[in-house]
C-alpha cells in the first residue's frame, strides 16, 4: 500500500489524511470497546470471569466499556465525519493540518489514559464523567482546539450557506464543551483525586444534566450531522426537507437540553424538576421523529437500492431504530412508566436501542462510505461481507434490546409485587434468577454484533491493500 503522489497544491486540496487516522482508530476502539461490551455481558452470565481481581471486576470494566464505545468509538466517528464533512460542503481545506494533528493525538492520548486509570480504581464515579480532573482538563483543551479546527474552517468557506449537516455538527461541539466544563467542576485534592463543587441533590441534577447531553447532543444531535449528509450523499437523493431540517435543528436543541431530570424520578430532586424533565422528554418526541422522518422520506423514489446497497440498508435502519428509541425514552420518561422502568434492564435495552441500532449502525455505514473514497477505491473490497455484517448487526442487536425488555418488565413487576401482609412477595436473588435467561441472550445478542466488527475490519483491510491512500483530494470550484 503506497501513498498517493499527486503533486497537488495542499490549498487546493481536501485533507483527507487526518479524516483516515479518525477512521482507522474509530475502527479500533469501536473492536475493542464492543468487545469489553462482551465481556461484561460474559460476566454477568458467569460471575467467576470477574476472576476474583479488583481491576477486573464488573464495575472497572464498565466504565471502560462505556467510554470506548461513547467517546473512542463514537466520538472517533464523530471527529471522522465532521472534518470530512465540513471541507467538502464549505470546499476548502481545514483551516490547520498541525492543529487537526493534535487533535487526533491529543484524543487518542485522553482515551488511552481513561483505559489506564478506570482498571485502577482512579475514578470520579459519575457515569459517563468518571475522568479524573487531570484528563477532563486535557479533554477541554483537545476540544477547544477541535471546536477552533471545525468552526474557523466553516468560516473559510467559498459557499454561501452552512450547509444544515454542520449547524448539528456545530451544536454538538458547543453544547458538549458546555457541560463538560460544568459537571466536572472540582476542587482536586491530589495528582488523581478531586472532589465536585457540587454535593447532594445539586451534583445528581448538574450530573444528569450533563449525562443525558451526553446522550442528546454527541449520540443523537452529531449524529444527526452526519445523517443528513450521508443518507442523501448515498441514496443520491437531495434531502427530503430543508425546510423541515432546519426546524429540526431548532427545536431539538431548545429542547434536549432540559430532558435530563428524567433520570432521577422518585429521588430527592424537587417534584417539579421532575415534572420539568418529563415534559419536556415528551414533547421531544416531535423534532425527534421530524428528523427520523425527514431522513426515511430521502429515499423517496430511491427505495428500490435498498435491494441492492447495504450501505444504504445500514443508514436506514438506523434510522428505523433512532425513531424506535426516541419513543421509547419519552415513554419511559413518564413518571408511571419510569416506577416500573426504573433500575432495571429495560432501561440498559433502551440505551442499547439507540447506542447499538442508531449510533453503531449509523457510523458503520457512513464508515464504509467512506473507507473507499479515502483509498481511492470505488467500492469496498467485499458488498458480500457489508451484507453479512448487516445482518449479524441487526440479528445481534434485536436480541439484545428484546431480552432486556423482558427481563425489565420481568424485574419491575417482581420488585412491585407485595403479599397481603405488605411484605415483598419475592427476594431480589429470585429476580436475579429469572433474569439470567435474559442475561444469556444479551451475552449471545452482542457477540453476534460483535462479530460484525471483525468482518468489518477485514473487509476494511483488504479495501486499504488494494487501493492507494488519498492524501489530497481536490476541492471542485464553487458554483
Amino acid at each position: 500500500m503506497s501513498a498517493s503522489t499527486t503533486s497537488l497544491d495542499s490549498n487546493a486540496s481536501y485533507n483527507y489524511s487526518i479524516v483516515r487516522r479518525f477512521t482507522l482508530m474509530t475502527l479500533f476502539w469501536g473492536i475493542l470497546g464492543m468487545g469489553m461490551g462482551v465481556f461484561i455481558a460474559a460476566q454477568l452470565v458467569w460471575p467467576e470471569l470477574n476472576l476474583g481481581l479488583p481491576w477486573t471486576s464488573f464495575g472497572r470494566i464498565r466504565p471502560i466499556h462505556t467510554n470506548l464505545v461513547i467517546f473512542a468509538f463514537g466520538g472517533g466517528a464523530l471527529f471522522a465525519t465532521s472534518l470530512y464533512v465540513v471541507q467538502r460542503t464549505s470546499r476548502v481545506r481545514l483551516v490547520s493540518d498541525r492543529l487537526a494533528n493534535f487533535v487526533f493525538w491529543g484524543w487518542q492520548a485522553a482515551v488511552v489514559a481513561m483505559l489506564a486509570g478506570y482498571p485502577l480504581g482512579i475514578t470520579t464515579s459519575k457515569e459517563y464523567a468518571e475522568m479524573e480532573w487531570p484528563i477532563a482538563l486535557w479533554v477541554t483543551i483537545v476540544w477547544i482546539a477541535y471546536a477552533y479546527l471545525f468552526f474557523a474552517t466553516i468560516a473559510r468557506r467559498k459557499v454561501k450557506h452552512i450547509y444544515v449537516g454542520n449547524w448539528f455538527y456545530g451544536a454538538f461541539i458547543i453544547v458538549t464543551a458546555m457541560v463538560h466544563v460544568v459537571n466536572h467542576i472540582a476542587m482536586p485534592v491530589s495528582l488523581l483525586k478531586s472532589y465536585p463543587v457540587y454535593s447532594g441533590a445539586t451534583d445528581a441534577m448538574i450530573q444528569w444534566w450533563y449525562g443525558h447531553s451526553v446522550v442528546g447532543f454527541i449520540l443523537s444531535v452529531g449524529f444527526l450531522g452526519m445523517m443528513y449528509y450521508f443518507v442523501p450523499k448515498q441514496a443520491g437523493r437531495p434531502i427530503y426537507s430543508y425546510r423541515l431540517s432546519i426546524v429540526h435543528f431548532w427545536t431539538i436543541i431548545a429542547l434536549y437540553i432540559w430532558a435530563g431530570p428524567h433520570h432521577l424520578h422518585y429521588t430527592a430532586l424537587p417534584d417539579w424538576a421532575q415534572s420539568l424533565g418529563m415534559v419536556m422528554s415528551v414533547i421531544l418526541l416531535a423534532p425527534s421523529w421530524g428528523g427520523m422522518i425527514n431522513g426515511m422520506m430521502t429515499l423517496s423514489g430511491a427505495w428500490h437500492k435498498l435491494r441492492t446497497d447495504p450501505i444504504l440498508r445500514f443508514l436506514v435502519v438506523s434510522l428505523a431504530f433512532y425513531g424506535m428509541s426516541t419513543f421509547e425514552g419519552p415513554m419511559m420518561a413518564i413518571k408511571t412508566v419510569n416506577s416500573l422502568s426504573h433500575y432495571t434492564d429495560w432501561t440498559i435495552g433502551h440505551v442499547h436501542a439507540g447506542a447499538l441500532g442508531w449510533v453503531a449502525m449509523i457510523s458503520i455505514g457512513t464508515l464504509y462510505h467512506m473507507i473507499p473514497r479515502l483509498y481511492g477505491r470505488e467500492q469496498m473490497y467485499s458488498v458480500g461481507l457489508i451484507n453479512a455484517h448487516f445482518w449479524l448487526a441487526t440479528i445481534g442487536t434485536v436480541l439484545y434490546i428484546a431480552s432486556m425488555w423482558v427481563n425489565g418488565i420481568t424485574q419491575g413487576l417482581m420488585w412491585r409485587a407485595i403479599n397481603d401482609d405488605g411484605t415483598l412477595t419475592y427476594s431480589f436473588v429470585e429476580a436475579l434468577v429469572a433474569s439470567h435467561p435474559g442475561y444469556i441472550v444479551r451475552l449471545i445478542g452482542g457477540a453476534t454484533f460483535a462479530s460484525g466488527m471483525l468482518l468489518m475490519a477485514w473487509n476494511a483491510w483488504q479495501t486499504m491493500r488494494a487501493g492507494e491512500r488519498v492524501e489530497h483530494a481536490p476541492i471542485p470550484a464553487a458554483a
